[in-house]
């Protein structure tokens, strides 16, 4: 059964919708964590709505911590139940897309997500399976989930940004260089990447700044 995922927004500066950008949280964080980064990026982005859903899992031990998926190395959960956690997970937050660009009377086209860590392999993982090609894909600090799928499972092949922190310690760097390869065998043309010099797990002014540009390129602004 889906289950319907709370989220907190921000509304555009203009006051009228015409894009949207969906921040997908990271592991123990919550739709309030990236909320903030609305601030900077929407003066340059006047007609866009910011969305941030709350993952759909509580985290035992962390009152306002949530997860979109158990990962085993950290919570000591089984293989089984993380990929029991993403599979439930990619069918709430598709379902969420859904019914966000209904509410909103925006097309695919007009929608961007904007991932941190999990989120980023959240939104890596659900942008290339859905039936409408989004408008692109930022991921930040994250990796690709089951590379060797990818080809296989493709149905759309949307503009991915990659950045990552080179003393990420969180995770590694190469993951990357990794994703980049893996989407380039499923036949993505152009994957665009940056690398945020002396920075660990985390959004530095400059990733922000090419993230920007990178949505306001692909969202057409």
């Amino acid at each position: 059964m889906t289950r319907v995922l709370t989220s907190e927004r921000r509304e555009p500066v203009s006051g009228e919708v015409r894009s949207i950008v969906v921040f997908v949280h990271g592991y123990g964080a919550n739709g309030a964590d990236l909320l903030g980064l609305a601030d900077p990026l929407g003066e340059h982005l006047p007609d866009t709505l910011f969305v941030s859903p709350d993952a759909p899992e509580t985290i035992p031990g962390m009152p306002n911590g949530r997860q979109w998926f158990p990962i085993p190395w950290i919570d000591g959960s089984s293989e089984e139940e993380a990929e029991r956690g993403l599979n439930a997970a990619v069918e709430d937050f598709n379902a969420f897309l859904d019914a966000l660009m209904v509410d909103e009377d925006v097309l695919p086209e007009q929608v961007v997500l904007f991932g941190f860590s999990q989120g980023s392999m959240m939104s890596l993982h659900v942008a290339p399976r859905r039936e409408d090609e989004l408008a692109g894909v930022v991921a930040f600090s994250g990796r690709l989930l089951r590379p060797e799928l990818l080809a296989d499972e493709v149905v759309v092949r949307p503009q991915i940004l990659l950045v990552h922190g080179d003393q990420d310690d969180v995770v590694p760097p190469q993951s990357l260089q990794e994703a980049a390869e893996a989407l380039q065998g499923a036949g993505w043309k152009d994957v665009f990447a940056h690398v945020m010099k002396g920075t660990g797990h985390g959004i530095a002014p400059d990733g922000l700044s090419v993230a920007l540009a990178f949505m306001r390129d692909k969202l057409s602004l």
